[in-house]
C-alpha cells in the first residue's frame, strides 16, 4: 500500500526550476510522479494515505555529507561553549559546571573559539587550575583540532614538562618551554586516552539524542566520523546498529572508517556500503593536516601570521601513502581531511599514484585553501571535494590574518571547483559548526560573514539551487548511491524535505529561518512540526 502526496511545490531537483504536482510512493520508494489526477486514478486501489502538503515545499531529502553524529550528540548533553563571546564568559560557565562535579569527574566542554573573543588569546591551564584544582578538565576547540586541558588532567595523561611532541601534533609550550596546557591535532589524544571510557547504552542514548536533532533540521541521513573513538569498532558499530534499528527509529547513517580500525572492518568480513539498511560503512577516513584556527592546517606557504609555520602534516607521505595503499588492497576508497593545499596535494599525488578501479569515490574532506596545482589534480582525479559552506560564515574575517593576500583565489572556492565540473558535496562538520542544512545552504548562496555581516568573495556565491544540490545529489554521488537518492524520480527512495516556506523564492538572508515541517524517510514522516499554540 502507498502514500500519494500532493497540494504543494515539489522540486525533484533533477534541473533548476523542475517541479511535479504529485509523488506517489510505496514500501519506502518513489514508484511515480505527475499530476495528482493521473496518479490518484491510476494508483487508486493502492492508496493507504494521501498527504496534502498545504502549499509547503518538499525536497529531496537533506544529508549531510560530513558530521560526527556522537559528537554533536555530545554537544547537546554537554557544556556548550561555542556561543561564548569572552575568556571570561567561558571561565564562569566553567565555574557554575565545576560546582556540581563530584569528586574525581571530568568537566568536558565543547566549541570554544577564542576568534569570537574580543581578546583572541587561548586561556592558560593555570586559569583552569584555579577553577578546577582536583576535577581533570578537558576544553575541546571548535574545530575539534585543539583542546585545553588543566594541570588535573595532564597529570592523569602522564603527560609532564619533558613530554615530546607526537608525530602530527604539538604539546604548545610558553616562551620558557612550559607547557600551557593547549593540545594540537594529535597531541589531544595524550589527554583523551586518559578519559574514562563510555558504556554502549550511553552511546545509544547520544545517536538517539543527535539524530531526533537532526531529523528536526530536515537530514534524512548523514555521513559520519564516529568509529575509532568511543571503546573503538565494535562498540561503536554495536551501538550505531542498536539505536538506528530501522523500526524504532529510521535515520540513514553513513560511517566512514578511520583508518585505524579499517582492519576490524575487513575482520568482520564487512566492506564499502556494507551493513545494515540504514547503517552503512563507508571510505576509509584519514587525516593528512590539522585546521586554520589552530595553524596546523598544511600549507604550501607559511602562515601570514607565524613566519616560518607551514601548518602541520599528521602523517609523513610515507606513512601516508602505505595506509592509502592498505585501503586500496581492500578496494576501499579514502576520505581525506585535507583543509590547506600542500594536504590536497600530497593526497591527490598519491591517489594518481594509487587509483580504485571498482568505482567507488574518493573524497577530500575540506579542501579550503587549493593553489593551481591542486585544482588541476582535483578536476582530472574521480574524486569528489566534501565541503561545509558555513566556514565561509564563520571563518571570515580571521581567516584572512591567517593565510594573507597572496592566495586571493583559490581559498573557499566552492563556485569555481562547479564551474571546473569538480563534484562537490555539503555538510556541515557538526558539532564544529550549527547542524542545520539551511544555514549552509544560506552560507553558500550569500558568502556573509556572522562576525561582521560581511560579504566575502562574492563570485564565489551559488545558486540557490547549486547549494541545495550538495545536500541531496551531491550528498548520494560521493557514496556512489546517485541513481537512488538525492532525487525526487521514480526508483529513488522516498526520502524528502519538507519546508514551510519556498526556498528558491524566500530572499537569500532568511534561508535560515525557514521552518522544517517534515522529514520524511522512506516513505515514514519520521519528523514533524508542530502548530505553534494560538
Amino acid at each position: 500500500m502507498g502514500v500519494l502526496w500532493f497540494g504543494g511545490n515539489i522540486y525533484t531537483m533533477e534541473k533548476e526550476g523542475t517541479a511535479i504536482e504529485a509523488v506517489y510512493t510505496e514500501e519506502g520508494i518513489i514508484k511515480d510522479v505527475g499530476t495528482y489526477e493521473k496518479l490518484y486514478h491510476t494508483y487508486v486501489a493502492s492508496i493507504e494515505q494521501v498527504e496534502n502538503l498545504q502549499g509547503k515545499t518538499m525536497l529531496p531529502g537533506l544529508v549531510d555529507s560530513h558530521l560526527h553524529i556522537i559528537g554533536h550528540g555530545e554537544k547537546l548533553l554537554r557544556l556548550d561553549l561555542s556561543q561564548m563571546k569572552s575568556a571570561t564568559e567561558v571561565v564562569e560557565a566553567l565555574s557554575n559546571r565545576t560546582a556540581n562535579l563530584s569528586e574525581g569527574e571530568w568537566l568536558i566542554g565543547e566549541g570554544w573559539n577564542e576568534n569570537q573573543w574580543q581578546d583572541a588569546s587561548i586561556i592558560h591551564k593555570e586559569v583552569l587550575d584555579k577553577i578546577s584544582p582536583h576535577n581533570p578538565m578537558m576544553l575541546s576547540r571548535v574545530c575539534r583540532h585543539a583542546i585545553l586541558a588543566n594541570t588535573k588532567a595532564m597529570e592523569l595523561a602522564g603527560v609532564t614538562e619533558e613530554s615530546p611532541d607526537p608525530q602530527g601534533g604539538i604539546i604548545v609550550r610558553d616562551d620558557a618551554g612550559e607547557t600551557t596546557g593547549y593540545f594540537l591535532d594529535t597531541a589531544q589524544e595524550l589527554i583523551k586516552n586518559a578519559m574514562p571510557s563510555v558504556s554502549q547504552d550511553y552511546l545509544e542514548q547520544v545517536i538517539n539524542i543527535a539524530t531526533d536533532d537532526l531529523m528536526s533540521k530536515g537530514l534524512v541521513g548523514g555521513h559520519s566520523e564516529d568509529l575509532n573513538y568511543y571503546g573503538g569498532f565494535h562498540k561503536t558499530f554495536g551501538a550505531f546498529k542498536n539505536a538506528i534499528d530501522g523500526k524504532a527509529r529510521k535515520f540513514k547513517a553513513h560511517l566512514l572508517v578511520h583508518h585505524e580500525v579499517m582492519s576490524d572492518m575487513v575482520d568482520e568480513g564487512l566492506g564499502y556500503l556494507e551493513g545494515t539498511e540504514y547503517v552503512e560503512l563507508g571510505a576509509v577516513k584519514i587525516f593528512s593536516d590539522g585546521a586554520l584556527g589552530g595553524r596546523t592546517a598544511w600549507l604550501t606557504e607559511e602562515y601570514a601570521d607565524e613566519k616560518g609555520n607551514y601548518g602541520v602534516a599528521i602523517h609523513n607521505e610515507e606513512t601516508l601513502e602505505h595506509i592509502v595503499k592498505e585501503a586500496r588492497r581492500h578496494g576501499l576508497p579514502i576520505a581525506v581531511h585535507a583543509i590547506g593545499d600542500q594536504a590536497v596535494d600530497a593526497i591527490t599525488g598519491i591517489i594518481k599514484k594509487h587509483p580504485l578501479s571498482n568505482g567507488a569515490r574518493d573524497r577530500i574532506i575540506h579542501g579550503q585553501i587549493l593553489n593551481e596545482h591542486s585544482l588541476k589534480m582535483l578536476k582530472e582525479l574521480p574524486v569528489v571535494v566534501d565541503i561545509q559552506p558555513s566556514f565561509v560564515s564563520s571563518d571570515f574575517p580571521w581567516v584572512l590574518d591567517r593565510i594573507g593576500d597572496k592566495r586571493l583565489g583559490l581559498y573557499y572556492a566552492w563556485k569555481t571547483l562547479l564551474d571546473e565540473g569538480v563534484k562537490c558535496a555539503g555538510g556541515s562538520d557538526a558539532p564544529i559548526e550549527e547542524v542545520s542544512p539551511l544555514l549552509g545552504i544560506e552560507a553558500a548562496v550569500t558568502r556573509k560573514s556572522q562576525i561582521d555581516n560581511q560579504v566575502y568573495r562574492p563570485e564565489e556565491r551559488l545558486s540557490v539551487f547549486e547549494a541545495v544540490t550538495l545536500y541531496t545529489s551531491g550528498s548520494a554521488y560521493v557514496i556512489n548511491q546517485e541513481e537512488t537518492r538525492g532525487k525526487i524520480a521514480p526508483g529513488f527512495s522516498a526520502d524528502f524535505t519538507v519546508l514551510e516556506e519556498d526556498i528558491f523564492q524566500v530572499q537569500p538572508e532568511t534561508i535560515h529561518e525557514i521552518n522544517v515541517a517534515m522529514t520524511v524517510i522512506d516513505g515514514n514522516i519520521v519528523y514533524k512540526n508542530a502548530p505553534s499554540p494560538l
